[in-house]
């Protein structure tokens, strides 16, 4: 019989330093600690981050299978575009815990003397590999741009992304290339319990500077014309981290569309929304977009309202995906992940209805970034048993053949 190779804890001390514990491998599901198999781990990515969860006490299995505190805080892998995460870390929270910040917590392990992370490759990330970003001649591209289209303020917001944040999508318009964001709206029609551009005093530092003024059509058309002129498998996006929601500026926007088709066929015009304002949907479907992604969390209203606390409803969404399919524009899901959530029976009943009334193209499938126990603690409780990241998946997969399942808005040929 050939016996397996242990899948070892690892913690991380008050100083930061991580170090393995003598106890064995452990993930989160949800709130609940498991013990980890070799099939739901993969070598950690090259360019994939390592976190201390403070106020959250590492643990692991002793050889009994009992579960044991670790002296020492949980470890997180922080992933790269392009990988989904299986499993949380496993902890157990210290009763003044402060809240975690917004990142997408993936447990990490130790396996054959190498760090490994429960993760599964969802789509090819070339385009978006850090390697590609942040490079020492940032600074003078952004400037270049600024010259190029002087006074322009979405130019001035993106340049501060790009430098302070550190934000990919912006650096784009400065790399003259793929996909760039244009943001276009300061206010929004959701209050996100994860909302990565705007969060009360009481939460947590947000990762991205909301815009604070509405832009012009023209400086719409600026930007826009000038990126899908030059830029190879050209995207311009509205609806960004910096801002609110996109429909909420629809017409700049679709006066905006209208004045850079005037210019140019070039490239991918798509949209980032969260589709709550038909309205205002139908008016940039109208004026040519290409292509949508809507965010979303759940197929199931009481869910959904948890998560987005909206002032529109789930049939709103529904309504303006459907509006978009009919009128040629490619859709795509933004669909926020969260093991042991999305990934429970209910859920997935209700995307097998969803996407049997609504044929989208795409589902992409992105790490929640949020404190674990706070998102559980606001959304409705499990009823049935949870499938699994992979099976959830693959379900899916097998009964909507032409769902594609990635990570990325991809460039559309033609």
């Amino acid at each position: 019989m050939i016996m397996s190779e242990p899948i070892f804890s690892l913690f991380a001390d008050e100083d930061g330093n991580i170090l393995d514990a003598p106890l064995y491998g452990m993930g989160r599901i949800g709130d609940e600690n498991v013990k980890l198999k070799e099939a739901d781990i993969i070598p950690i990515p090259e360019s994939a981050d390592l976190f201390l969860m403070p106020g959250c006490r590492a643990v692991g299995l002793d050889e009994n299978g009992t579960k044991m505190p670790i002296d020492g805080f949980a470890v997180s892998a922080i992933l790269p575009a392009g990988y989904t995460r299986t499993y949380l870390p496993a902890y157990e929270r210290e009763a003044d815990a402060k809240r975690l910040p917004l990142y997408g917590y993936t447990a990490v392990v130790l396996y054959k003397d190498a760090l490994y992370c429960t993760a599964i490759y969802t789509d090819e990330n070339e385009k978006w590999d850090p390697v590609h970003y942040n490079t020492r001649d940032l600074k003078k591209f952004v400037k270049r741009v600024k010259k190029d289209l002087p006074g322009n303020r979405i130019v001035e917001q993106v340049g501060r992304c790009s430098l302070n944040w550190h934000c990919l999508t912006a650096q784009n318009l400065f790399y003259r290339r793929w996909e760039c964001g244009i943001p276009t709206s300061p206010v929004c029609n959701a209050n996100c319990f994860g909302c990565i551009s705007l969060q009360p005093a009481e939460c947590c530092p947000s990762p991205q500077e909301r815009i604070d003024f509405r832009p012009t059509p023209e400086e719409i058309a600026a930007v826009g014309i000038y990126h899908l002129s030059v830029a190879p498998d050209a995207i311009i996006s509205f609806g960004q981290g910096c801002e609110g929601e996109p429909s909420l500026a629809a017409d700049n926007i679709a006066a905006g569309i209208r004045l850079i088709r005037k210019e140019t066929k070039r490239g991918q015009i798509n949209m980032n929304s969260n589709a709550g304002f038909t309205e205002g949907i139908r008016k940039i479907v109208d004026a040519g977009l290409d292509s949508m992604r809507v965010s979303i969390i759940s197929a199931l209203p009481k869910s959904y309202d948890a998560y987005y606390r909206a002032s529109y409803r789930l049939d709103n969404v529904k309504n303006s995906i459907r509006y978009a399919l009919d009128h040629g524009v490619y859709v795509s899901l933004n669909l926020l992940y969260f093991p042991g959530f999305n990934d429970r029976e209910e859920e997935l009943t209700a995307w097998q209805s969803f996407f049997r009334e609504l044929p989208v193209q795409m589902i992409q499938v992105r790490n929640l970034n949020i404190d674990p126990d706070a998102f559980l603690a606001i959304m409705p409780k499990k009823k049935g048993t949870v499938v699994g990241t992979k099976h959830f998946l693959e379900i899916l997969h097998e009964e909507f053949p032409q769902l594609v399942i990635g990570s990325f808005s991809h460039y559309i040929e033609g």
